[in-house]
Order: C-alpha cells, then structure tokens, then sequence
C-alpha cells in the first residue's frame, strides 16, 4: 500500500532527474574514464568491483587512480586520500578502501577531481558510483547487481529503491555485474549487454572464525548480507547489531558492543568497510571479516574492457 501511496512522489523525482540531467554538459577528460554504478539504493558490490577492475587495470601496466564522491565525508574539493592520515568523516568510508590498492580522489565535483587525477599521472580513472551524474564522461560504464535483492519491487524512490529506470540505465551501460543470487536471470534476455557473475566469498584468513562465537555489528546498505556471509563461513554467529549505512561510530558504540561480546564469550566482528570508520582503539577490539569478490567469467570481463580500452602502450 505505502509504494501505491508515494508513486506520485517517484513521478516527481524521475522528471526532476530528467531535468537536471538534461540541463548538466558532460565534459570530457584526457584519459578513459570507466564508471561502476548501480541503479538501487544502498550496497550492491560497487567497491569490490570498482577494486576488482583497478587490480587488473593495474596488473595489466595503467597508472590507475580511483575517483569517489566521498560519501559521508565532508571534504568538498577535490582531495588525494592518504591513508592513517584521513579519516572516514572527512573523505568516506569506501575512498579509504580504495587508496589501500591505488591512488584515490573525493571530490563532490566529478569533474574537478577527473582533472586532478590526469594533472598527477592518472592514465585511466575508475570512478565508484556516479552512474546517474551526467557531468564526466564515461568511455565505460559497468552496473553492479544484488543478484539476492534484484529490482526490489521495481519502483523509483521514494516508492521503491531505484534510482532510475531499469531500461534507462541499462541503455547507458556497456555490461553488468550481477554478484550472487538468481532474482535477475530475466535480465540475459531482456538487454543486449554482457552480463557477468560474481559472488563474495569469504578471504581464506578468515577461516580463523571456523566455530567461533562472534557478535557481528554493520552499518552498511544491506547488513543482513555480511551476517549471512559470516554463518556461511562457518562463524558461530550469537548475535547481531545493525547501524545505518555509513554510520558515523562514537566510542561509546563501540564499547557497548564490547561489553555484549564479553557477557556472550564471544569475538567482536565487523566489515573492513565498518572498520574503517572506527577509533583506533575501536579497532584493536574489533576483528575484521574480509572478503573476496571472484568473477564466474573474469576473462570475459578482462577481454571487453581490452577491447574497448585498448592495450597499455608501454614506453
């Protein structure tokens, strides 16, 4: 009933949207720029992906930056993350993940932080999320999938958690990757896109948890997703806190969380990407549970973006 009631409000949101995309020139920088995005609200994989393609940008010789809105940091110009220098309330949680693989920029304006990264040696720009801002170009744009969640009920904010239009941002896109589940199969037939699998699984130094009791706590976009992962791992989990998506933790969360875990003998787990918005001293008392992102197909994803970036010219 509530969706039926607030699809007047999703009308007015996708027209505004058309609005301030239509009236917004993209501009283009000097080097390729490739986009992982996503159409619903909320956590879909987009970091592991965007670190995923980075790696093998990397490995395949490109000079790669990351670029990010740093959402959640109040950071406004564009700005080099410097790990243990940073922290998650000025730049955001995920750039803090990704200058731990390449050099990363936050910048709210896309553009601005495009051209600081090609003025410090940027030769290909990876740029988490940004998928709905028209301002940068992209050369390559990937939408990342919640194979569990799907579409959700398929309508657009505020009456469902689409951004957009599915057909709309498929259009944009040039593949998409959907990570676990089977609530999008229709998509293979329905878009003449590639389409890639991924799944999460968890790193092997995790098999340290293999038994163990463990209070898990997450402030991410679907946190039910990282206790899943953890019981699948075989972590004994006694119980769970939920925080909303980029919560900002105050030591005295985290203490709360530790007296629990104490009174449960049990370990105090969270995500790298919770970890990383904690004190120091939060997190000497805090296991992290790391994850891998594995591709069912890497080499098809690896030979398309060969194909339409081209090689690294070596010097």
């Amino acid at each position: 009933m509530l969706p039926l009631l607030l699809s007047p409000l999703s009308a007015i949101y996708a027209q505004v949207d058309r609005i301030n995309r239509s009236r917004q020139t993209e501009t283009t920088v000097n080097v390729p720029v490739i986009c992982i995005g996503n159409i619903v609200a909320g956590g879909a994989g987009k970091t592991p992906v965007a670190i995923a393609v980075g790696q093998f940008l990397l490995g395949s010789g490109w000079k790669v930056h990351f670029l990010s809105r740093g959402y959640g940091g109040n950071i406004e110009d564009p700005t080099r993350v410097v790990q243990d220098v940073h922290t998650s309330k000025q730049v955001g949680d995920e750039p803090l993940l990704l200058a731990s693989v390449a050099p990363t920029w936050v910048a709210k304006n896309r553009v601005a932080g495009a051209k600081e990264a090609v003025k410090t040696g940027a030769e290909i720009i990876v740029m988490d999320d940004g998928l709905q801002n028209p301002s940068l170009h992209k050369d390559f744009s990937i939408i990342v999938i919640d194979g569990d969640y799907g579409m959700g009920n398929g309508k657009i904010i505020p009456a469902g958690p689409l951004r957009e239009p599915l057909e709309q941002a498929m259009r944009r896109s040039d593949a998409a990757i959907i990570i676990g589940g089977r609530k999008t199969d229709a998509l293979k037939d329905e878009f003449n896109i590639p389409l890639f699998g991924a799944k999460i699984i968890p790193h092997e130094l995790q098999a340290e948890l293999v038994g163990e009791k463990v209070v898990a706590f997450a402030g991410i976009g679907r946190p039910e997703k990282f206790f899943k992962s953890l019981r699948e791992a075989g972590a004994d989990v006694v119980d769970v806190v939920e925080f909303p998506d980029h919560y900002a933790y105050e030591q005295d969360d985290v203490m709360k969380l530790v007296e629990k875990a104490a009174l449960l003998g049990a370990a105090l787990v969270t995500t790298r990407k919770d970890f990383v918005r904690l004190s120091p001293d939060a997190k000497m008392m805090t296991t992290v549970f790391d994850i891998d992102l594995v591709f069912d197909k890497s080499k098809g994803l690896q030979e398309l973006l060969i194909d339409r970036l081209g090689r690294r010219e070596h010097a």
